[in-house]
């Protein structure tokens, strides 16, 4: 397979084990990634984690602002295969009607569900026992071409965004693999999509981390885990903001929605069927700490308010 000429599309860490495995199974000519980012106060360009490592393995890199309108370079390598994995922008048809074999996503879902942007935290978010990675071929809509491989994955309890983000991606790049040969020896079988069973996975914006107790507690600790550690759910306490990262439920009985209730080595806040006890946070403005060094440094006798409801 290492005659065969390949481009890549990627940016995140999620899709550099896909880079990596592509890079020594195969003739990798070229890396299309996302535009540097400028970051800080000296806007200091920042590398995407897919260009660090096609510089490190001396590929060639393009970063098209505008992917639709520009794509020369892709069709001037003439691939044989392109591969996809969180790229992050819409591919147009002239560019997946380029290779002979067709162009493939990695996508981090079971396809038809969460198709989008964030389908590893929406899985967690709404509690999923299982998700997985679907390979499909691509078409012009988003995650809706037809697909020739699935595998599948528990999400454990203690899983968040960080551990099943790794899993899945290091499962991607091991189902891609596998089935490589039968790419191109045009071995696979598509099955189209159902879009009757269709769900979406958007991408999380900041009103979404923002924790309400007016839930049932099995759901408030799904979306600490499914934002944890990034970018992290939140509190409002005592008008000031506290980021999530670690909490457990216990149920219990309640005589209200969002009391707190202090003890020495605890900081509990009650929702619709008991309580969310928080163990790991961090306050505005501070490092992340256990709520044991939060608690050494309260006051725990003062009136305690969450999200401006009491």
């Amino acid at each position: 397979m290492t005659d065969k000429r390949v481009v890549f599309m990627g940016t995140p860490d999620f899709a550099v084990p896909v880079l990596k495995m592509l890079i020594e199974n195969t003739n990798l000519l070229l890396v299309v990634t996302q535009p540097d980012k400028e970051v800080g106060r000296k806007k200091e360009k920042q590398f995407s984690p897919v260009k660090r490592e096609a510089l490190e393995n001396n590929i060639p890199v393009f970063q098209p602002n505008r992917i639709r309108k520009d794509y020369e370079e892709i069709k001037r390598i003439k691939p044989d295969l392109i591969v996809t994995c969180a790229y992050g922008q819409i591919i147009p048809k002239e560019v997946l009607d380029i290779p002979k074999y067709g162009s493939i996503n990695v996508h981090a879902s079971l396809l038809p569900k969460y198709r989008g942007a964030a389908p590893i935290q929406w899985a967690l978010l709404n509690g999923e026992e299982k998700t997985g990675i679907t390979l499909m071929y691509m078409d012009e809509g988003m995650d809706t071409g037809d697909i020739f491989k699935q595998a599948e994955l528990p999400i454990d309890d203690n899983d968040n965004i960080l551990s099943l983000h790794e899993k899945l991606s290091l499962l991607g790049s091991n189902l891609l693999k596998d089935n490589l040969n039968d790419i191109f020896m045009n071995k696979t079988i598509r099955i189209k999509q159902n879009d009757s069973l269709a769900t979406y996975a958007p991408m999380i914006k900041r009103e979404d981390e923002h924790l309400s107790f007016n839930a049932k507690g099995i759901d408030i600790i799904n979306k600490i885990r499914a934002l944890s550690p990034w970018p992290l759910a939140n509190i409002i306490l005592n008008d000031k903001e506290i980021k999530i990262i670690k909490a457990e439920f216990k149920k219990e009985s309640v005589a209200k929605i969002g009391l707190v209730k202090i003890t020495k080595n605890s900081l509990a806040i009650s929702c619709k069927d008991g309580y969310i006890y928080l163990l790991e946070i961090k306050p505005f403005g501070k490092k992340q700490m256990n709520i044991n060094s939060y608690l050494n440094g309260i006051n725990k006798d003062s009136k305690w308010v969450v999200n401006n409801e009491e």
